[in-house]
């Protein structure tokens, strides 16, 4: 077991505090790597890093930062075996069927900022005076404080280092601390690209430690966040002034009308429940069903999760991993039993699986009979689950997702296209996708929540992240 360190300043270095924790494989609980446990000195240390990265960084103009952006690209794509080996040993998805997918998603991520940087023009603003000349131009905001999940290590890292440094700033990023071993190699992937000294800056620990550090530290200019909704009010209050790009909490409905094409259906929302072990923001974790197709759409879903191989992610066979932790274990667990609680059904699942090599295997779970007062339709469970409601109406379907906290994605399965619009212009999500997987994304397409819900602030996804991390100045020119 290595010996990990973090990177701080262009220097692999060790937290001042002497301390470590170890990393984790959660399909085998074997430890795996020895993590530095970073204190706050060394988060501002870092920050300190980054101010003086920034003065670099910031005066590198945008054809140089595309080919920084293209050189990380490089590197990772050319590591894409074995860092996606790290990915499936500590975050625990299978290596095959998405560790190897996940790293060509980071690719691509770092790809395309490095042209959209490139084409993104700003305005010249006609005005009344014929003497004065207005337009604008974009500035990066300065020293960026991201702090990342363990769900996808390495794509959600991209989809804020790679806009962030696109627009200009620099970074101190905290990783989550069951996946900072993906994180060190990920930051290796900077160092051999060549990113200049302390425009990255990693620091392992608690996030109740450096994260709460670089979030408050007045050192920092600006915030960007993926977690859970709870953390993200958190952030939003230590850090309160900054600029914040916070993609938060869903469980935005999946819903099914009778018109449907059920064989595809079921198998769209199949893969919203369980890819990742279900362990994605945007999982399909309620479904609203139309009485008349109800039973019928059910056993096809029952069939589907009957399909699905659980094991060693190694194991090309195996199409699901474990959970990453026991947190979110036991609210599955809980989630589960308090269904049963309420009166709904588990057709299959509903617990963690028996004689793997870990507790954290969970069962592919659907239930039936599931109402508005039932945690699966209240919190995020981010687990295999594929909690099914009924409904009548087209309005009745609209009430039951808008009586919900969450904004983030939506989908609906329809042959109608009148009635896909309805739903897609009356549901209270950031995305609603038609006829697919609520988890269908691409990198470049915004992703967020919506304005009254708790699913963040912002857009992530190609221009959109990079606008959230620049600053839009306006210049005036008076030519009298």
């Amino acid at each position: 077991m290595k010996t990990e360190k973090m990177f701080i300043g262009g220097e692999w270095v060790d937290s001042v505090s002497g301390n470590y924790f170890e990393s984790v494989n959660p399909a085998t609980g074997q430890a795996i790597a020895s993590i530095p446990e970073g204190v706050r000195k060394d988060a501002r240390m870092a920050i300190q890093s980054a101010r003086q990265g920034f003065e670099q960084i910031s005066r590198m103009s945008v054809w140089d930062r595309s080919k920084l952006l293209v050189s990380i690209a490089e590197v990772i794509s050319r590591r894409r075996e074995d860092l996606a080996r790290v990915l499936t040993l500590e975050q625990g998805k299978p290596y095959y069927s998405e560790a190897l997918d996940e790293i060509d998603g980071t690719v691509m991520a770092f790809a395309d900022a490095a042209e959209q940087i490139k084409w993104l023009e700003t305005s010249v603003i006609p005005v009344e005076d014929r003497n004065k000349r207005v337009l604008t131009i974009r500035q990066p905001k300065g020293v960026y404080a991201i702090i990342t999940p363990w769900n996808f290590p390495f794509m959600v890292a991209a989809e804020y280092l790679a806009p962030g440094l696109a627009a200009g700033n620099a970074i101190v990023w905290v990783p989550a601390p069951t996946t900072s071993l993906c994180a060190i190699r990920l930051a290796e992937c900077f160092e051999e690209a060549g990113v200049p000294v302390g425009v990255l800056n990693l620091v392992t620990g608690k996030g109740a430690v450096v994260g709460d550090e670089i979030v408050a530290n007045p050192g920092t200019d600006a915030i960007g966040f993926t977690g859970s909704t709870a953390t993200g009010h958190q952030i939003a209050v230590r850090g309160a002034g900054k600029p914040m790009l916070l993609e938060l909490g869903g469980n935005g409905p999946t819903i099914v009308l009778k018109d449907a094409d059920l064989d595809h259906a079921a198998r769209m929302i199949a893969s919203g429940c369980f890819y990742n072990a279900g362990q994605v923001c945007s999982a399909t974790e309620r479904i609203l069903i139309h009485r008349d197709v109800h039973d019928e759409f059910v056993a096809k879903l029952v069939n589907h999760a009957k399909e699905i191989i659980i094991g060693d992610p190694f194991d090309q066979r195996t199409t699901m991993g474990p959970l990453n932790n026991e947190p979110v274990t036991l609210k599955n667990d809980i989630h589960a039993k308090d269904c049963l609680d309420k009166g709904a059904k588990i057709l299959i699942g509903g617990k963690r699986a028996a004689n793997k090599t870990s507790d954290l295997f969970f069962e592919p779970t659907v239930i039936v009979g599931v109402t508005e007062e039932c945690l699966y339709n209240k919190e995020e469970t981010f687990g295999p689950v594929a909690p099914v409601m009924s409904f009548s109406t087209h309005e009745e379907a609209v009430e039951i997702a808008a009586r919900n906290n969450w904004g983030l994605v939506s989908s609906v399965f329809t042959s109608n296209l009148k009635d896909s619009m309805y739903f897609a212009e009356n549901l209270r999500a950031g995305i609603v996708n038609i006829n697919d997987s609520s988890n269908y994304w691409e990198s470049h397409v915004p992703f967020g929540g919506v304005a009254g819900k708790a699913s963040g602030v912002g857009r992530i996804g190609g221009k959109y992240s990079i606008n959230e991390m620049s600053d839009l100045k306006t210049i005036s020119l008076d030519l009298r």
